[in-house]
Parts: structure tokens; sequence; C-alpha cells
């Protein structure tokens, strides 16, 4: 008996230690306010928690759901900047693959061609290029855009593949572009500090085989400080096969996430962020 209860605990052991990126978000909490991630009401069945970290430097961070190959959200802060939109490759997580100690994204092609890795092992964990590839009326959105970003180095860690969901085109191109380039630009300003998380609820249809979940739902909260003080705070939710933004209170958004993840209750800021 105590030799099977040994073997039960090695297991669990061995399973929690299998592609597991990090096991919280504390080398990276403070893209959060007072260090506080979203409510485990959004946790997907097989989570991944990703201190996204390019060039030896974290820049935003990720909850990955790894069985429909999506991000549930990404957090971040809002520091647009000059520079220009990168061109720039697609990268993947190498520690969704397996352990290994490569802590920055990569490129498949480095990854394959550098590494060791073919490309079955990586997309046993998450999306891959090809999946994105030939969609129809579909695009490849971020979540965390690389608009909202200050750096050139930030700017391109935007352009990884566990930050990108399906999201229609013409809503990616029209209304979501238009909140994220003017509306949080507007809603910003006199905001010393900007907290944004922008997430997809997870929907009933698949592409690329069934493999990459097509999210019901794209939506964004932000919470704006005035020196360390929370001064205001907004959300807004768009369906994610219509050209339409909604422009909500923090607690409405919370309120209309909270029904559609079946009446778990989401609270996406720390309490001191205004929900009216």
């Amino acid at each position: 008996m105590l030799r099977l209860l040994l073997l039960q605990v090695l297991a669990s052991c061995l399973w929690l230690g299998h592609g597991e990126v990090v096991k919280s978000f504390a080398s990276c909490s403070g893209f959060f306010y007072k260090n506080s991630p979203p409510s485990e009401a959004l946790h997907p069945q097989n989570p991944a928690w990703i201190c996204q970290r390019y060039n030896n430097q974290y820049h935003f961070a990720t909850l990955y759901d790894r069985n429909r190959r999506i991000p549930v959200y990404s957090a971040y802060i809002y520091r647009p900047g000059s520079d220009k939109r990168p061109h720039t490759w697609w990268f993947v997580e190498p520690q969704l693959i397996s352990k290994n100690n490569l802590k920055d994204m990569e490129r498949e092609s480095v990854l394959i061609d550098q590494h060791g890795f073919t490309i079955e092992d990586i997309k046993g964990s998450q999306a891959v290029l090809d999946d994105y590839k030939n969609l129809q009326n579909l695009d490849r959105g971020h979540l965390s855009p690389n608009g909202h970003q200050g750096s050139r180095d930030s700017k391109t860690a935007t352009f990884t593949l566990t930050n990108i969901v399906p999201q229609d085109s013409d809503l990616n191109r029209g209304q979501w572009n238009i909140y994220e380039s003017k509306t949080m630009t507007r809603k910003s300003q006199g905001c010393q500090t900007t907290y944004v998380i922008t997430g997809a609820v997870p929907g009933n249809t698949y592409v690329a085989s069934g493999r990459v979940n097509r999210p019901s739902h794209i939506w964004s909260a932000a919470c704006c400080l005035v020196g360390a003080t929370p001064t205001d705070a907004w959300g807004v939710i768009a369906e994610n096969d219509k050209n339409q933004v909604e422009n909500l209170k923090l607690g409405e958004l919370e309120d209309r996430l909270t029904a559609l993840y079946g009446g778990k209750k989401v609270t996406l800021f720390h309490s001191a962020c205004p929900r009216k």
C-alpha cells in the first residue's frame, strides 16, 4: 500500500511538471494592479501561466488554454509609443512543449533547426502558424496589441501565437481597431498608469481542423490610476461575428462575463478599481 501511494505521488509530481510554464504570475505580477490577477472563474481545465518573455525581459502576462489553444486573457500596462509596428516573425512558447531551459519565446524554425524539436512537438501544446493559414474571414487577433506597447521589443513580443485568437476580420479591422487606437487614447488621457486585461470567451466552434477554438466574444477592461489611486475603470465586449463593440462600466463587464462563464463570479481587477 505504501509503495502504491508513493507511486501515485510521483506520478502526480511528474504530471504537474510536464509542460509547465510557471505555476502563477509571481514573476510578472506587476502587469496586474496590486499584483491581483482575475478570479479563477476564468481558468480553463488545462491552464498555463505565461510571463511573456522576449530578449530576456518580461513584456506582458498571459493565461493560456492548452486544450483550446487560445489565450484566456493577456494583461499589460498601456504604454503606447511612437515606434512603428515591427516587421517581424511569429513566435511560439518553448516551455509549453516540454521541460527545457528555453525561457524566451522563439520561432518555430529555430526550435526545429537549432533545438531538435519537431513540428508535432510544438503542435501538441499550442497553436502553430499553419493553424492560421487559409482561414476565411478571420484574422490573427492580438489580445495585447503592439500599438499599446512602447518599446520595439515590447511591440515585437506581442507577435506570439500564445497572444492570438481567431478574430472576425471585420471586427478586428473595424470597431475593435477603433477601440484600440482611438477610444483607449481618449479614455486614458490623464491616467498616469493604465492597467489593461484583454480576453476571449471560448466558443462552440473550432478552426484548423478542430485544433483552435474560435471565441464567442472578445473583451477588454482597463483600470486608470492617477498617482497610486484608481480614478476610473471601463470595459468593452464584442461578439466575435459582428463588427460592433459595446462600451461598459467595469462592473457591467464583470457581470456579463459571469453570465458567459456559467455564473461563476468573475472579477478582473483588485476591488479598489471603480465598478460603477
